[in-house]
């Protein structure tokens, strides 16, 4: 991958976090902290890695992505947006009455969306199906499952692994957001979860563990999951929560917290700064 085109995805990033920003205050409430984390890998398989048609976004040979913590919905929804999934304005109605961007991504409410997610630990179940459908049916369409590390304290997610393992589904991938906070602080706090490398390399996945936040470390991953195996694939992608927003990296507090006027301008006059430094 050559400098310019990872320079250019991470002018992009810097364009997806700046709208998440904006997003968030105006609607004054979201999660700013995950989303922000998760920009440049969602930079990464929107403008990269995924073969999408925002004209046609039923199209039977798109790929498919699901986000499982549908909380950090903002960086989904500024992705869509900057790809042409919808009008870029509408990102400002994020959380309004009657908006299409809502709170947690609904299926039918806007093109590009696959599943509905809200409650956390369904999205590696509902992966797991699209993706033995596709199996089953011969298609060549890639599933991408976005995941948080506290959806990991769940049972369900667990049943999931075991059930990709047991089917083979080598046209699944699954991204675990590894920011270790959460709502109620930090998860090996809450309840550990040491290795996820070792869990699901026990479990019989493939497993491949990166700096989520480095664009050459993402699209290198993004290429292994390319080659042919034969088992589901994990991407444990460590990310800093807030990213490039120095008040909000690492502080779990801004897992559910939208900034005040004061802070929106603070964050982005820094991401400005470093966007001028990629420029």
């Amino acid at each position: 991958m050559n400098t310019e085109k990872i320079r250019n995805l991470k002018l992009l990033s810097n364009t997806l976090r700046q709208n998440i920003i904006k997003m968030v205050y105006k609607a004054r409430s979201g999660h700013p902290g995950g989303s922000l984390g998760m920009a440049d890998i969602f930079t990464a398989l929107y403008f990269h890695h995924l073969n999408l048609y925002p004209k046609k976004p039923k199209h039977p040979d798109r790929d498919l992505l699901v986000l499982s913590n549908g909380h950090i919905c903002p960086v989904l929804y500024a992705a869509m947006a900057k790809k042409g999934f919808f009008p870029k304005k509408e990102l400002l109605t994020f959380r309004q009455t009657n908006s299409r961007l809502q709170g947690h991504p609904h299926r039918e409410a806007l093109p590009g969306l696959e599943t509905s997610s809200g409650p956390l630990g369904s999205g590696l179940s509902q992966a797991a199906g699209i993706a033995l459908a596709l199996k089953n049916d011969k298609k060549r369409n890639k599933v991408v499952c976005i995941t948080s590390d506290g959806e990991h304290q769940e049972g369900n997610t667990w049943e999931a692994i075991m059930f990709a393992e047991k089917y083979g589904l080598d046209n699944l991938t699954v991204i675990v957001d590894r920011n270790k906070i959460q709502i109620d602080g930090e998860t090996e706090e809450v309840m550990p979860l040491k290795s996820l490398r070792e869990k699901y390399a026990s479990f019989g996945w493939g497993v491949v563990e990166i700096n989520g936040n480095n664009m050459k470390d993402i699209l290198t991953a993004l290429q292994i999951s390319l080659k042919p195996r034969k088992n589901p694939l994990v991407i444990i992608a460590h990310t800093t929560p807030g990213k490039g927003v120095s008040f909000m990296e690492n502080e779990y507090e801004w897992h559910g917290k939208a900034p005040n006027e004061e802070e929106t301008i603070k964050a982005l006059e820094e991401l400005e700064e470093q966007r001028r430094y990629l420029e």
